[in-house]
C-alpha cells in the first residue's frame, strides 16, 4: 500500500521534502515482488544511470521507478507529487488547487491538472483501494 497506516509522520515529512526518499520508496513499493523487464521479461537487472532505476542485463532497457506510475512525467518535484497524492487520497477535506499551489509554490493549473488526474485514476478504480500502488498505476 502506498499510503497505509504504518507510516509514521517523520517518515511521512522524509517523503515530502526529499526527491531522493520519494524514489527510493516508490522503487521499493514497484519492485517489492522483484525485478522484471518490461521489454523481455529478464528478472536481473543492475543499477541504472539514474537515482533509483533498474537497467535490464539482458536488452539494456532502464526503467525508472516512476516508470508505469501516475508520477511518470511528472514535470515538478515528486515530493510535491507525493503531498498532493497523500492529501487527495487520505485527506477528508478537499483541498483546493489553489491551497496547493500556495504551500508547494507551484501554479494552480499544475496543481490543478495532478489532482484531476489523480482523481480520474481513483474513478476508474471505483472506490479507494487497498492497494494504492495499484491506483498509482
Amino acid at each position: 500500500m502506498l499510503f497505509n497506516n504504518d507510516l509514521t509522520e517523520a517518515r511521512l515529512n522524509e517523503l515530502f521534502t526529499e526527491n531522493d526518499k520519494c524514489l527510493e520508496f516508490l522503487a521499493e513499493l514497484k519492485w517489492a515482488d522483484g525485478f522484471e523487464c518490461r521489454k523481455c521479461g529478464n528478472k536481473n537487472y543492475c543499477p541504472g544511470k539514474s537515482p533509483h532505476s533498474r537497467r535490464c542485463t539482458k536488452c539494456k532497457s532502464e526503467e525508472s521507478a516512476t516508470t508505469g506510475t501516475i508520477f511518470h512525467h511528472c514535470r515538478f518535484d515528486i515530493n510535491k507529487a507525493f503531498y498532493i497524492a497523500y492529501s487527495v487520497c487520505k485527506s477528508n477535506s478537499d483541498i483546493s488547487s489553489y491551497e496547493f499551489a500556495r504551500r508547494l509554490s507551484l501554479r494552480q493549473m499544475t496543481c490543478w491538472k495532478f489532482k484531476d488526474k489523480l482523481k480520474k485514476v481513483i474513478e476508474a478504480n471505483g472506490e479507494l483501494s487497498e492497494n494504492w500502488i495499484e491506483i498509482l498505476k
